[in-house]
């Protein structure tokens, strides 16, 4: 065997892996809490996109965050992923771990995966290629050239593609699929990297009536396994999939609880509609 070929060997994923990936960081949820959100306050030239604002998201559960723009439900999944830094108040992923301190890198290696509203696959890439280039790996250079899949990780791609519905796309092109189909992708690109939690932006924007029905499907079937929060403002497929709804008003949290106790809460009424019941 040449000195290349050694090197190759040596390089592939499965073997370069645990010697070049930094331990993880452990997790504590004793308590049964993921993520930890207190007195969160930022402000933009003055106006405040978070006021205060109090949540706790238990570990494994599926959360909906709803509320009208400017609510501060983006600018809340900023400051949880690093992207924006907030002027006070704590982030704990577990009881341990604030992420204040971490890049949003970091974050995204702690295990920590976010869907934006709009898909942002690779269009030119096989729907594997996709899933390939997500997977949690070293990223640097030499590495990456001389990487092979490991047959763990191909079960993983295979897995995944089974949990979104694209086992049958696997070599077509992402540019050729669906916008629902698109979606789905994208969340199997956060599912390969494995994150604990997944903080998903308007997933049903665009779909028709089938894709959101099986978006639904998809959301539900991650929770236990997977930690899910999801920003929408469809209504109905909140109440399809919620069991805990927080509405958010002006940077703080309104009410919290059921679909059902939300919707005829009065503050949330009064709010929304305008009048008091």
């Amino acid at each position: 065997m040449t000195a290349f070929s050694n090197t190759a060997e040596l390089m592939r994923r499965d073997q370069v892996w645990p010697f070049l990936q930094p331990p993880a960081a452990s997790i504590n949820v004793d308590k049964d809490i993921l993520l930890y959100i207190e007195d969160l306050n930022l402000s933009f030239d003055g106006f405040k996109a978070l006021n205060n604002l109090n949540l706790y998201i238990n570990d494994g559960e599926l959360r909906c965050l709803i509320g009208a723009n400017g609510a501060g439900k983006t600018t809340l999944m900023d400051v949880i992923t690093g992207k924006t830094q907030c002027d006070s108040g704590s982030v704990f992923f577990g009881q341990t771990i604030n992420l204040l301190k971490y890049s949003e890198a970091d974050i995204a290696e702690l295990g920590i995966g976010r869907k934006f509203q709009k898909p942002t696959v690779f269009e030119a890439q096989s729907v594997f290629d996709n899933l390939e280039l997500a997977l949690k790996s070293n990223k640097r250079l030499l590495p990456t050239l001389l990487a092979r899949l490991s047959p763990s990780e191909i079960d993983r791609i295979d897995t995944v593609l089974a949990t979104i519905g694209l086992t049958d796309h696997r070599f077509q092109l992402a540019g050729a699929l669906s916008h629902g189909q698109k979606q789905w992708l994208e969340i199997g690109m956060l599912l390969v990297s494995e994150p604990r939690l997944l903080l998903i932006d308007e997933p049903v924007a665009g779909m028709t009536a089938e894709e959101t029905e099986r978006t639904a499907e998809l959301l539900t079937s991650l929770a236990g396994k997977h930690t899910v929060v999801v920003v929408e403002h469809d209504m109905e497929f909140v109440r399809s999939i919620a069991r805990t709804v927080t509405v958010l008003h002006q940077g703080s949290v309104l009410a919290e609880g059921s679909m059902d106790h939300v919707q005829n809460h009065p503050d949330v009424i009064e709010v929304y509609l305008g009048e008091a019941p």
